[in-house]
């Protein structure tokens, strides 16, 4: 019996362990009931103290204030509160990228409109019957301008082709009224319009600096509408079933636990916010080139084809170009006989020789340069700033909206309790996810929502790039250029292997700090694998019954 004080001392260890279990108080749920009630639930159910957590299926199964319904609320609750975080973060990308529209068309359509008015106001003095038999001539030339800077399917340099070319049948007609012009003649006219240069070098120099001029605005603006347009798309993708888990996990779970002071710790939120937004990452390729190439054509706003000389003097070069034609009628008429031949006098010819006004350039070049150079640079610092939006969108959501800067990531939340989280931090997109510890991603199914997104700017940016180039690029050519690798469409066979062949059983185990021991209350994964006092007190008096039977 040499055995019988060992024996008896560990009876009394059980005793004093089931004693204590018995006399300890559960730990209030006060808190979790008031922050419950604020999210506008009913406290119907919602426990008084803490209870056993082998029901929850996301937070951890230790002692918790939640049931399953409260565990349920709160997923959806984290659900919606995240979509809502999503909308408000690309808030500012949506407003830095249409207000830079707005001021940007508004600007070049105030160029072309002051032209325009421009020369409704001069031109009725300058050119008389010129002007007023040929309005719509004038007109219509303004509004093929517009059609084409609203992104209609028309042949800039053909519009202005045709209208040199109508312009100059009737002022040769309006100089030339003793003689019968017909509609032959007029071809044969037009035929060496290249060669004898009626007006000069104006339709060349204006052909080849307007088209330059209004491919760059057209296309630039479109990126403004395209980018802006993506951000609103791609910020109502839905979140995946395992992602609302994920959230749900680290927002709401430290509160089931009895942590509402705790804030998530930065690395677990990145985590959590790399899986979910993972698909988001994979823009980022083509969002910087994106950028880049609206950078290149804002430069092109300036130098020899600067839009405020180019679109805002359109009515000066055309009275340029009927000046030098008024000026050099007797060589220009001659050349013209010379090589289409004598017309035949017309036998309604009217002396309209006092009638006929010769009008001088009209230069008020009001234009506004130092407003469209403040307008470029404000415009390339803004783009500058969201140029790295999508792989900056996770750090932004946990800094600002779940997380904090101050927050001690020894004592924050990690997932399972607190303490500091040791997992390392996934890198960007969708590759990358494979062995995300928080959040389950299958990389071999890509949301095609924002695949789409992908192919657009893809094709925004071959615009853009041919537009730095002076070439016109129609949307549907440019399609040529998106069935090629990159951004991140599909995955590396390596990277797909690996991941069809991952299951359960060879997922990677989650990593956390060890949770304190000090104080009551179950701080592990699950509450069955944790025994009760009851089941330590039982366990150790079988073992001193067999000590003492020896």
């Amino acid at each position: 019996m040499h055995f019988f004080p060992w024996g008896f001392w560990l009876l009394c260890v059980a005793a004093s362990l089931a004693r204590g279990d018995s006399g300890s108080k559960a730990k209030s749920c006060t808190e979790v009931r008031q922050f419950y009630a604020t999210k506008g639930f009913s406290l119907h159910g919602v426990p008084q103290a803490e209870i056993s957590g082998e029901h929850l299926r996301i937070c951890p199964q230790g002692y918790t204030c939640c049931t399953s319904e409260m565990e349920e609320n709160f997923a959806k609750k984290s659900q919606n509160e995240f979509e809502d975080m999503m909308t408000e973060a690309s808030r500012s990308a949506q407003v830095t990228l249409t207000s830079q529209y707005k001021n940007f068309d508004g600007y070049f359509q105030d160029l072309l409109n002051k032209s325009e008015k421009a020369l409704y106001d001069t031109f009725p003095s300058m050119y008389g019957e010129l002007y007023s038999q040929n309005v719509k001539l004038f007109k219509d030339l303004y509004s093929e301008l517009r059609r084409y800077y609203r992104g209609s399917n028309i042949n800039l340099e053909e519009a202005l082709n045709e209208f040199w070319t109508r312009l100059l049948e009737r002022l040769f007609k309006l100089m030339n009224p003793q003689y019968h012009i017909t509609d032959e003649y007029l071809d044969c006219m037009v035929k060496r319009s290249e060669q004898h240069k009626p007006f000069g070098e104006v339709p060349r120099d204006l052909k080849l600096k307007a088209t330059r001029a209004f491919i760059a605005v057209r296309s630039y603006v479109q990126g403004l509408s395209v980018g802006s347009d993506v951000v609103k798309k791609v910020s109502q993708v839905s979140l995946s079933h395992e992602c609302t888990r994920a959230i749900m996990k680290l927002v709401y779970c430290p509160y089931c636990r009895g942590m509402s002071s705790v804030k998530p710790c930065n690395n677990y939120c990145h985590n959590v916010m790399k899986g979910c937004l993972a698909n988001q990452a994979d823009l980022d390729t083509e969002w910087r080139n994106l950028i880049d190439s609206m950078l290149l054509v804002a430069d092109r706003f300036d130098g020899p084809s600067n839009v405020d000389t180019v679109i805002g003097t359109i009515h000066t070069r055309i009275a340029e170009a009927i000046s030098n034609m008024q000026e050099n009628r007797e060589s220009v008429t001659a050349k013209i006989f010379q090589g289409c031949g004598n017309p035949k006098i017309s036998t309604k010819a009217s002396s309209g020789e006092d009638k006929k006004r010769r009008g001088k350039a009209v230069n008020d070049d009001k234009s506004l340069g130092l407003g469209l150079e403040k307008l470029v640079s404000d415009a390339k610092g803004k783009l500058r700033d969201i140029k790295d939006y999508w792989v900056a969108l996770p750090s932004t959501i946990c800094n600002e909206k779940i997380t904090s800067s101050t927050v001690n990531e020894d004592k924050c939340w990690n997932g399972m309790a607190k303490g500091r989280y040791l997992p390392e931090v996934m890198g960007d997109g969708l590759a990358n996810q494979i062995n995300n510890p928080e959040v389950e991603v299958d990389i071999t199914k890509p949301d095609m929502t924002i695949r789409q997104q992908i192919m657009q700017l893809k094709i925004m940016t071959n615009r853009l790039r041919n537009a730095y180039n002076g070439n016109d690029v129609d949307f549907q050519d440019a399609s040529d250029d998106i069935s090629g690798s990159g951004s991140g469409d599909g995955c590396p066979d390596e990277v797909c292997g690996k991941r069809l062949s991952k299951n359960p059983s060879t997922r990677q185990p989650e990593v956390h700090a060890i949770p304190n021991q000090s104080g009551r209350g179950v701080k592990g994964a699950s509450s069955k694998f944790l025994p009760s006092s009851l089941l330590i007190f039982l366990s150790v008096a079988v073992i001193a019954t067999q000590y003492l039977r020896r």
